[in-house]
């Protein structure tokens, strides 16, 4: 199957892509998020709530005819990973707050003044603001005051999505919150070796079978993409981090809800050389490995909520579909 363009490829390189009525948002007038992350303290790290995996030699990547080669995602290869932890759910809304709370730390979307919000969340009042889409995914829409606080514009807010995953949240940023909460982001084998919970080259972490028995085993797209969401599985946008069953290792929402941020460079072809025993990925890129899938995963143009696909955006991008989970070193 050829790579078709992700529904979640919109990025801050695109920002000269976008088809405009007026100027179009610029980092020009950045402000570094204030503090630093170079200045943040780190907490002490607690690992109780933290799921211990023993590592050992997994099958990593798909052959699979619904896979994407273009992306990378083969050849099937061995790789093994040390001891490490990781979290069964990605951050919260309610985790990020206490991390902001105390560190008083400001977003690279907040700093930007905007960020990548999905047209159909806009609201009628924000939508007549919006004067920037991406060309080539118009679904993305430029929103001033879109933030983790306000996921679809100033006009909303979290209040009563404590539960679900932070978004807007570009790779620095997770960086920022793994530093002040003592750990770090998952390996993109890492990632894989946790989601497939256990299970040998099955395309989702539950199985081969999308919805066994008619169930829904994950938040994704239902309908016809990108204009109508039947929201059969429950959930238009993001649901709750623990929100349908956990993987054999007890790792929730690693197909669909949102991407998470690994700590690799991408690349399409690195891995098919490269070392085999904890890798690492490539010493340097142009952006970061992202995994899992999000809720605006549909297989007619973005099936990449199989535990295997990967897909990639600009260290400082941030969507109202990425988020991140943490993990730790064993020792």
């Amino acid at each position: 199957m050829e790579s078709n363009k992700s529904c979640c490829s919109a990025s801050r390189d695109t920002a000269s892509q976008v088809h405009t009525d007026t100027s179009t948002p610029t980092p020009a007038a950045i402000e570094a998020p204030s503090p630093t992350k170079d200045s943040i303290v780190s907490q002490a790290l607690d690992k109780s709530s933290m799921i211990y995996l023993n590592g050992g030699t997994f099958l990593m990547g798909t052959d699979d005819q619904e896979g994407f080669p273009a992306d990378g995602e083969g050849p099937v290869r061995e790789v093994t990973i040390k001891p490490f932890y990781i979290d069964p759910c990605t951050v919260t809304n309610a985790e990020f707050k206490q991390f902001v709370d105390q560190t008083g730390y400001r977003t690279e979307a907040e700093a930007f003044g905007w960020s990548f919000v999905f047209h159909l969340f806009v609201s009628e009042a924000t939508a007549q603001k919006v004067k920037s889409a991406v060309q080539q995914t118009p679904w993305w829409w430029v929103v001033e005051g879109a933030d983790w606080q306000h996921p679809e514009g100033p006009d909303s807010n979290v209040e009563e999505r404590w539960d679900h995953p932070v978004i807007h949240v570009s790779y620095q940023d997770a960086l920022a919150y793994c530093k002040w909460s003592g750990k770090r982001l998952p390996t993109e084998a890492e990632w894989e070796f946790a989601a497939r919970g256990g299970l040998v080259q099955k395309r989702y972490p539950w199985g081969d079978e999308l919805k066994p028995g008619g169930k829904h085993m994950c938040n994704i797209w239902q309908g016809k993409f990108p204009i109508k969401n039947n929201a059969s599985d429950g959930y238009a946008g993001t649901a709750p981090v623990r929100a349908f069953e956990p993987n054999g290792y007890g790792l929730y929402n690693v197909s669909g809800n949102v991407w998470e941020w690994c700590s690799d460079w991408f690349s399409p072809d690195h891995h098919i050389k490269a070392k085999r025993v904890n890798p690492t990925g490539p010493s340097s890129g142009q952006a970061r490995v992202m995994r899992g899938g999000s809720y605006l995963c549909h297989k007619s143009y973005c099936n990449r909520y199989r535990v295997a696909a990967r897909s990639k955006n600009t260290p400082d991008s941030s969507t109202g579909n990425i988020g991140f989970r943490c993990a730790a070193d064993a020792q």
